[in-house]
Parts: C-alpha cells; structure tokens; sequence
C-alpha cells in the first residue's frame, strides 16, 4: 500500500501530467477559431450588417492578444488562480452573448456587444499563458517542442469543439455559443490545481525522448484523423451515429497521452544518481527563486560577455566555446579570490532575467517583435479573407480551405517546434533561424496566391499555413531564452500584441482597400456592358451587393506586397540570429560537448 501510494504522489507531481493537462486546456482553449461558425446566428438573430459583424470580428482578435492582465496576474496569483479568472471571463462573455441571441436578456448596443465578445475570447489567453508558462518551467531544456505542441492543440481547438458540438446535435446553432462558453470553463476549473510548476527533476532524462516520440505521433494521428473525418462529414451524409463514433475516437486520441505519466510513474525508471549533481541547481529550483549561487552564475555570464575580446566571436563554434568556458573559469577563480570585483552592467544580459520594461529597450526584443508583426500579420491576413479568396478564384466549397489551413497551422506549430529544437540542440544555432525560413515559406505561399494558378489555393493554404503556425511555436521559445522565464508571462503576451497589429493594418487597410478598388472597376466595367447592350436597370450599380470581385487579381496586388513583408521579416529574423550566436552558443553548446 505505501509502495502505491508513494508511486501516485509521483504521478500526481509529474511533469508530464502536466503537459499533459496543458494540452487538454489547449483543445479548448482556442474558441475564437469557431468565431465563424457563431457569427451567422448572431447577425440573424440581431439584425447585424457585415459591417458590424466586422466590428465584432475586430473585437474577437483584440481579445484573442491582448494579454497584459494575463501576464501580469500570472506573476502574482498562481496559476491555478489566472486560470480561474480566465473561465470566469469565458463564462460571463459568451454567456451573455448566448442570453441575448437566444431572447433571454435584452438586446445591447453594438459597442457593449463588442465588450462581451472581447471579454469572452480574453479568457483565451490566460488559459494559454498558464499553459505556456508552467510547462516552459517544467522543460527548459524542451521548451521548442513544448511550446510547438501546445500552441497546435490550441489552434486544433475549432475544429475538436466543433466536432463535439455536431455529435451533441443541439436543436438550434445558438446552442454552439453556450457550448463554448460552458466547455471550456468547465475543463479549466477540473484541470486547474494540475496546472503548476512542479518544481525540480526538469532536467532531460533517458525517457524524454522517447515521451516526446509517443506525443508527435499522436499529434500526426490526430490531425490525420480530422482533416480525413471533415472531408468526409463535407462530401457525403454521414448518419449521426457515425458522426458519434468519430467523437468518440477523437475523444480517445485526446486522452492517449496520458500514458506517458502514467508509464513513468508506475513503472521502473533507473535514474543516475550524479544526474542532478551535473546541472545547474537554477534547474532544480522554482523559477523566480534563484539561489546565490545561480545569481553568482549569471553575473559571471554577463561578465564574459562584457570582458570576452572581439575576436572570440570569430572564431569556430568548437574554439569558440573553449576561449568562453576558459575565460568564464579565470573569472571565477578572480572572484572567488577577492581580485575581481563581480557586478551587473546596465540590468540584465541575453539569456538572463528580464522584467517588460527592461526588455522594451532591447533591439532583440523589437527585432522579434516586428519580425512576428510582419510574418504573422501576413499569415492572418491570410485567415481572415480566406473566403472572398477562394470566392473570387471560384470555388464555392470554401470552408474545405479554412478546415485545411487549421490542420496546416497545427502542423506547423508542431513541426516548428520539432525543427526549431534540433536547430538549437544539435548545432547550437539561434533558434530565429528556424523562423526565417518560415517566413520564406510564407513568402512562396503568398505567390501562389497571387498568381492564382490551378491548384494554387491548396497549395497557398500548405504553405501559409505551416508558416504561419511555426510562427507561434518559435517565437514563445525564443523569448524565454533571450529574456528569460521570470516574466515569461508578461513578455510573451506583449508580442502577441504584433498579431492584431498586423492584422489591422495588413488586412483592415491593405486588403480590404485593394478588393473594393478592383470590386469597383469590374463593377464599373460591367455597368459599362450593360449601358453599351441596354440592359442596364436603375439603381442597379452601386448597391453594395454587385461589389464582388472575380479573379486572381483581386488579391494579386494584395498577396505580393505579403509576400514582399514576409522576405523583410526573414531578413529581420536573420540579424537577431546574427545578433544572438553566441547567447545560443553558451545555452546549448556546453550540452554538446
């Protein structure tokens, strides 16, 4: 009985059920991906134009990144107590929603509607900054494919609600709104107390490896399996028990990774006693609790960058770390005596602490932030107009595109992760490399469309996709070793920032202007047809209805310029790789040694 009991107390402080945790919330987490799916019944039952249903959509993406509070509460609550804040504002901002499309509560303003949505989807990222920031603790030295699978759960999250909700078959699609203000909140509030920082054995160990091998291949399964249960639920009528049997497998790949904890916690795993005595103790303790001894460890760090000649970096990778690890134990050995005088420089250096403000003044910081702006906001450019896309190249089936760039945007944030971490582990590279070919990726896409060649929109929609996802699983990992995982929190959720701002500008004025314009002269065009044939009937040119647009020109114009931001974004992540060599070559190139 003790020998069970000791081997649940393992399982429950496992670092794994955890994750594991983490990627449940995440399946749910993301329910702005389903804003589509909600926003026809609201503009029925509300009486919305498109142009006020764009204002719920803006107020939808705002909610989505505008993360502050999140970040700032998951430094002083715990976790468990961010997480509940975010259920609470999921609770009361689509359920509201829900009472007033449903008749239950008197009809609002639009600007109050816009309130609710914002608070609704806003719950969204303290459920990703809790997730993120726990596991990210829990693996510093897998924080690329940690950070990879979460993100992708999270953008699955649309389409596993949404297969959920046409199993329960619900009489009326104002139901879809309750489901999603309930689901989630009632998932946060069962998993919340497992959500933590487990404190210490966050090293790599012989089972990582293969932990990690057993999640992908979930991960593929998974998207596997949807992509191929919605074609099938779109090109043929599926009874409603078949579509009950789907979910249940679905709900059964969602619950496969739950082995992993359970297999390392109820089974003999030989540990090497000198393991933890070979690390770091910043690895063994809470983050935000450095000892002394770490504190000591990262001013002699920040004393080699500032003593370390110019020519060091010069030098090969191998010599390199020799000349560093030579200079960093002459220091130590001048501290240890008295004859060196150890003091931090002007706050914080690469790879050490940083608070928000102090990493507001850093080129790195802008340098990821801009190249996000651009890679990203051109990705949701993408997203957001993937409709009138596929419309004006003449596909009627456009949905098939939106549930494809979700399957797309989930690989490329598993991959990305994947790929970026064998970057930094294998070869000791800055990360933002990884990044820079996703945005070359992107750039390639963004042609395809432009040129709207047969095929081109599957194609386009690979591409952005992949590029796009790998965007949210390079960037987190990234920052939290440039800046550290004190502030993991507040750091991550301003750079989300860059993603609405892309879109504002990107979508909102580039896109939007370019298609009326050509709209306009193909309307135009026709007006003049129709003048020249006598056929034309009054009032029938400049109704907002005849402003549709038809053709790979209505988006070539738009598609280039993307494509032209996305090779400026490569370019940006290209010098902070140049920038950060030698932070990466310190991080990982001792683990290769």
């Amino acid at each position: 009985m003790g020998r069970l009991k000791e081997r649940f107390q393992a399982f429950v402080n496992n670092r794994w059920l955890v994750f594991v945790a983490a990627m449940w919330i995440q399946s749910c987490a993301g329910v702005g991906y389903i804003f589509g799916s909600i926003s026809p019944v609201i503009k029925s039952s509300l009486n919305y134009n498109q142009r006020q249903l764009s204002k719920l959509g803006v107020a939808k993406d705002l909610g989505d990144s505008v993360g502050f509070l999140a970040g700032s509460l998951s430094d002083r609550l715990p976790l468990w107590g961010a997480l509940l804040v975010g259920a609470f504002q999921n609770l009361i901002g689509y359920g509201w929603v829900w009472l007033i499309v449903t008749g239950r509560a008197p009809v609002l303003p639009l600007w109050a509607m816009c309130i609710l949505i914002f608070v609704g989807n806003n719950g969204e990222t303290y459920f990703n900054t809790a997730a993120l920031v726990s596991c990210v603790q829990n693996f510093p030295k897998s924080r690329g494919p940690v950070v990879g699978i979460l993100k992708g759960f999270a953008g699955l999250s649309g389409a596993i609600l949404t297969q959920i909700y046409t199993m329960i078959n619900f009489p009326d699609q104002a139901s879809l709104i309750f489901m999603i203000a309930v689901g989630p909140a009632v998932v946060v509030i069962a998993l919340m107390f497992i959500i933590r920082p487990v404190g210490g054995h966050r090293q790599v160990r012989p089972s990582d490896g293969l932990s990690f091998t057993f999640i992908y291949s979930v991960c593929l399964l998974l998207a596997a399996y949807l992509m191929g249960v919605m074609l099938l639920e779109d090109l043929v009528s599926v009874s409603h028990t078949l579509v009950t049997i789907f979910t249940v497998i679905l709900f059964f790949l969602l619950i496969t990774p739950i082995i992993v904890p359970i297999a390392l916690s109820f089974s003999e795993e030989p540990r090497d006693p000198a393991e933890e005595v070979l690390l770091p103790k910043s690895e063994q303790q809470e983050a935000g609790k450095p000892e002394q001894s770490d504190q000591e460890h990262e001013v002699i760090f920040s004393e080699v960058e500032d003593e370390k000649p110019v020519e060091v970096d010069l030098l090969p990778a191998s010599e390199r770390q020799k000349r560093i690890a030579q200079l960093q134990a002459e220091l130590f050995q001048a501290a240890a005596k008295g004859a060196v005088r150890v003091k931090r420089k002007r706050g914080p250096h690469r790879g050490e602490d940083f608070t928000l403000m102090q990493a507001l003044i850093k080129a790195d910081f802008w340098l990821i932030f801009f190249s996000l702006l651009l890679g990203s906001g051109s990705g949701l450019t993408v997203i957001d107009n993937l409709g009138q896309m596929s419309q004006s190249l003449g596909y009627d089936n456009t949905h098939i595109f939106v549930s494809m760039i979700s399957i797309w945007n989930f690989l490329g944030r598993v991959g990305g992760g994947y790929f970026s971490e064998i970057i930094v582990r294998d070869h000791a590279y800055p990360r933002p490399v990884s990044m820079a070919v996703a945005q070359l990726v992107m750039a390639v896409g963004h042609v395809f469309f432009a040129m709207g060649w047969p095929g081109a929109m599957y194609i386009g929609t690979l591409l952005i996709g992949l590029g796009y996802g790998a965007h949210w699983a390079i960037v987190p990992a990234a920052a939290s070793e440039l800046f550290g995982l004190k502030k993991f929190g507040a750091l991550y959720n301003f750079l989300t920032l860059a993603n609405p701002a892309g879109s504002l500008v990107f979508s909102g004025v580039i896109a939007s202007s370019i298609y009326d314009h050509e709209a306009e002269k193909q309307a135009h065009q026709h007006h003049i047809q129709l003048q020249m044939s006598g056929l034309l009937f009054s009032g029938l040119y400049g109704q907002d209805e005849v402003l549709k647009c038809e053709g790979s020109v209505c988006f070539f114009l738009t598609s280039m310029i993307m494509s032209g931001f996305c090779v400026i974004a490569a370019v940006l992540s290209m010098i902070l790789v140049y920038r950060t060599k030698t932070v990466y070559a310190n991080l990982y190139g001792k683990s290769r040694t």
